[in-house]
């Protein structure tokens, strides 16, 4: 599943394309009807929290949460769709197409400010201000669930996935199975500073990098990470071996030497 870096250059992207255009706007796939409600307005803002994108309308707003089997695809080039395009948008010489996502769906601003109150705070909207780190201090500080939980909860901090989750705490000499309440404040504050950091230049670049020293695009894949992914493979600060385990369904990476 894309994390919150991933769908903040999509909308960054549409800003660039699309905004202020009147966009053409149908369903390929049959199953986003309402596609001709909004169809020929102008674009006025994209804009992304945690891992949703919002379409801003002048009649409402697209809603769209890729989930795991959800992306996008650009051309400059008019042809015919090619798979199962749920979404079509298209100005002059511009086309995204959207195929299999989780959501898409036309809300009103009452329904965005719904699912904007439901989430928590996003590292990067806007920009990782006090206010957003206040709210994700709170959110943890009186948690008695597991901090490896609780960065993956999309109430407690919009945009964190297993990437990002792994290696913020691993960063953060953190076990991931510290209770969130039992975390001390300054080591959440290193977290979330952390996080507004990295996801920037996940934007930036396009690419989860984790590794100081290794932080540019020019990384092979097997260099970017400390523990995801590395399991039964040596630490690369203390030589021990990175862990693998299950929480609440997703794979875990860490190490059980260097995060305690």
């Amino acid at each position: 599943m894309p994390e919150g870096h991933s769908v903040r250059r999509i909308a960054n992207r549409f800003n660039k394309d699309f905004k202020n255009s009147p966009i053409k706007i149908t369903s390929p796939q049959g199953r986003f009807v309402d596609s001709t409600l909004i169809s020929g307005q102008e674009l006025i803002e994209a804009n992304a929290l945690g891992k949703q994108m919002f379409l801003h309308f002048e009649s409402g707003t697209i809603r769209i949460h890729l989930g795991i089997f959800g992306k996008w695809s650009f051309s400059k080039l008019e042809k015919e769709p090619v798979g199962q395009v749920r979404a079509r948008f298209q100005t002059e010489g511009l086309i995204a197409d959207l195929r299999g996502p989780t959501i898409c769906e036309l809300i009103d601003q009452a329904g965005v400010q719904a699912v904007y109150d439901r989430l928590g705070p996003d590292p990067l909207w806007p920009d990782g201000d006090l206010k957003q780190l206040a709210r994700f201090l709170e959110r943890v500080s009186r948690s008695n669930s597991a901090i490896g939980q609780l960065l993956m909860d999309q109430s407690v901090i919009a945009g964190i996935g297993n990437v990002y989750r792994a290696e913020l705490l691993f960063r953060a000499g953190l076990s991931p199975f510290t209770k969130g309440k039992s975390v001390p404040q300054e080591v959440l504050v290193g977290i979330w500073n952390d996080a507004v950091v990295l996801m920037a230049l996940g934007v930036k670049t396009g690419l989860m990098l984790t590794r100081d020293g290794y932080l540019s695009a020019k990384v092979p894949r097997f260099e970017r990470y400390q523990v995801y992914k590395r399991e039964g493979l040596e630490c690369r600060l203390c030589f021990g071996p990175v862990s693998i385990g299950l929480m609440q369904a997703r794979k875990l990476y860490w190490c059980a030497r260097c995060q305690k």
